[in-house]
């Protein structure tokens, strides 16, 4: 992981994250979400607050000054807000020096490669938890959910995570069968939702 660029990885997650999106229809804000306490508006805001959250650390901000949820969003207004976080994503982390420079974020201090490789998994996880919660409207990345699954596997120890105020739960045993995307669910802590 320290010599890969997660740029275009993460270019790719914010593309489905905006895809996924664009399909969310007025009845469906206040739907539960997989993501413990969120309904759908909530995981919104936090998706395009997460991403402002990033773009402030690639630039060589603090990420921890910014609060990782955007308020004041009109319930037409979700695609537009992700879309102008990702485009202040892509600004920020332009210049590949990015990629070597300590950055700070909620787990400490990384380099801004290692950083934006733990946003790739996040936004991963919630592109699933939204999936879910919309009745998996479109097809999901299976590469993206590999990545992801390899850094939680390497970042969130099995052990540990009873702590309610930690973003994962402990993890769960993956059903059988399960592809990529429910096994990452299943170790962040997640069940499937029933589905058509």
């Amino acid at each position: 992981m320290n010599a890969m660029d997660p740029r275009p990885l993460y270019t790719r997650a914010a593309g489905r994250i905006a895809e996924l999106i664009g399909t969310v229809r007025p009845d469906q804000l206040s739907g539960a979400t997989p993501c413990a306490g969120f309904d759908v508006r909530v995981l919104l805001s936090h998706l395009a607050g997460g991403a402002r959250r990033i773009a402030v650390i690639g630039a060589g901000g603090d990420g921890l000054a910014v609060r990782p949820f955007v308020d004041g969003v009109p319930d037409d207004g979700w695609v537009a807000a992700y879309d102008e976080a990702r485009a202040e994503v892509r600004a920020a982390w332009a210049d590949d020096a990015r990629l070597e420079a300590l950055v700070r974020v909620p787990w400490g201090e990384a380099l801004g490669r290692q950083a934006l490789a733990g946003y790739v998994m996040e936004a991963v996880v919630h592109t699933w938890d939204l999936s879910e919660a919309l009745g998996r409207p479109l097809e999901l990345d299976p590469e993206l959910a590999e990545f992801a699954l390899m850094i939680a596997g390497r970042v969130l120890p099995e052990e540990g995570r009873e702590d309610p105020e930690l973003p994962f739960g402990p993890a769960l045993p993956a059903p059988e069968g399960a592809d990529a995307y429910g096994r990452l669910a299943a170790w962040t802590g997640r069940r499937p939702f029933v589905t058509a």
